[in-house]
Formats: structure tokens, sequence, C-alpha cells
């Protein structure tokens, strides 16, 4: 079991909504980086990464494009 990452958000928020959505639908995730910007949207700004398991990718994927077909 490993993690990998599964999407990129310049705020950390909308990593945090994610990882929410993907939690409510039973997969785990957390989030990296989502507290380190200081400036949100900074030239300089770490993306906040949303990370799950390996074998929770494809399904949190599917998740993610079901709710942008929304």
């Amino acid at each position: 079991m490993s993690l990998v990452e599964l999407s990129r958000h310049m705020h950390g928020y909308e990593a945090e909504i994610i990882r929410g959505r993907l939690e409510a639908a039973g997969i785990g995730a957390v989030c990296f980086d989502s507290g380190v910007n200081i400036v949100e949207g900074a030239g300089i700004a770490l993306p906040a990464r949303v990370m799950v398991l390996d074998e929770d990718l494809a399904e949190a994927k599917a998740i993610l494009a079901e709710d942008v077909a929304l």
C-alpha cells in the first residue's frame, strides 16, 4: 500500500473539499501541503496535493469525474 497523488490545487481549501468528498464516499484521503502557503495564490506557492492509496486511485478519479459532470 502506497500513497499516490490524485490532484494538485493552488488553494488548500480546494484540496480539503476534495478530501472530504472522497471520505464521504468511503475512500481515505489526505492532503499534503494544504497549510503551507501563507498567502494563497502567491507565485511561489506550493500546490496542495490530495493523496489516496494506490488501490483507490481509479475509484477516486471516477468519483471526481461524476462530480464534474453534475
